[in-house]
């Protein structure tokens, strides 16, 4: 494929992917496994996959302190940010609800570009749409009562909403590093930082189970989340991070909710309720919002570019006249 169009491809696939996850933590976390015991061997799968592409590459010499220092931020907002704090909320609420709150995405990676590059314009049709994309989520926390009771799917929802800012401000900062290291070689420093700052805490919960005597549907499901719901998406997110903006990267996290709800509703674990509609109306018309002043933003900085670098035609040379 020409140009970029892959890298797309690959943060469709992967939010695809994430999107079918929901299903499988609220399945699991119901039924077989603690959240801690799936959140230790999601870190253990991409442990296995990842670190060795650190070890063995020779760009690993070329890191510098502060790439380490955004490696390590960016490994605590991977690891208990986001992945920690998505399973813990998708052990209390649905997955329509988790993954309607994930496309939250943009609101808060535009806000995280903002504070980072003050240079950055932000026009009101993108402040609009971020105002209705957290009304939307307000919608979802506060369904049962102004107060957010442990415990409850608005407790939930609240979880995933504080993954969903990690997973952001994540996308934003780790960029450089992506680009000058390389996605696997960063990928691989995540999960060594990742398997310190997790095992000592996390190994009893796995340490104790059987894992092959859970029933066979149950091994399924936990299969598919540490290898097509953590590896391969994981990589493909980053890679298309590497490759394209940080705000590309958030804008396909609509996917997550039409894979999520599809599962759903055909595994019969959820309904659609009112509360549901109105939560989608005001975050994906905020999402769309955002997404136009980003393309007007665009359309407008490569105009202007293209006028500051236009090259005035030389002017011609005066005729001679020879005298008779």
């Amino acid at each position: 494929m020409k140009g970029k169009t892959r890298y797309h491809y690959h943060l469709a696939l992967a939010n695809l992917l994430f999107g079918a996850n929901f299903s499988f933590y609220v399945s699991l976390t119901r039924n077989y496994l603690d959240f801690q015991q799936i959140f230790m061997l999601q870190v253990l799968a991409a442990s296995v996959f990842f670190i060795p592409f650190a070890i063995f590459s020779k760009r690993s010499y070329r890191i510098t302190w502060r790439d380490f220092g955004n490696i390590l931020v960016v490994t605590l907002l991977v690891i208990y940010g986001w992945m920690y704090m998505l399973l813990w909320g998708a052990s209390f609420t649905s997955p329509i609800d988790a993954s309607t709150i994930s496309t939250l995405g943009p609101a808060f990676t535009l806000i995280t570009a903002h504070v980072m590059n003050r240079h950055m314009k932000v026009s009101w049709v993108r402040m609009t749409g971020v105002a209705l994309a957290l009304a939307g989520a307000a919608v979802l926390l506060f369904d049962e009562g102004p107060v957010l009771v442990r415990g409850s799917e608005g407790y939930g929802n609240a979880l995933v909403l504080v993954a969903v800012v990690a997973i952001a401000v994540n996308t934003v900062i780790i960029k450089p590093s992506l680009e000058r290291l390389g996605t696997l070689v960063v990928m691989g420093w995540y999960y060594i930082i990742g398997l310190a700052i997790t095992a000592p805490f996390f190994w009893r919960y796995v340490a104790r189970t059987d894992f092959f005597h859970l029933p066979l549907n149950g091994q399924a499901e936990l299969l598919y989340i540490l290898i097509f719901g953590t590896v391969l998406p994981m990589y493909l997110l980053y890679r298309g991070t590497e490759k394209l903006t940080s705000v590309h990267t958030a804008l396909y996290r609509y996917i997550q909710p039409v894979a999520a709800t599809v599962l759903a509703l055909v595994r019969h674990q959820e309904r659609i309720d009112r509360t549901n509609v109105i939560s989608w109306i005001l975050i994906f018309g905020g999402i769309v919002l955002v997404i136009i002043g980003y393309e007007t933003n665009l359309f407008h900085r490569r105009a202007s570019a293209s006028a500051t670098h236009r090259v005035p035609a030389p002017p011609a040379a005066p005729r001679s006249r020879k005298r008779p």
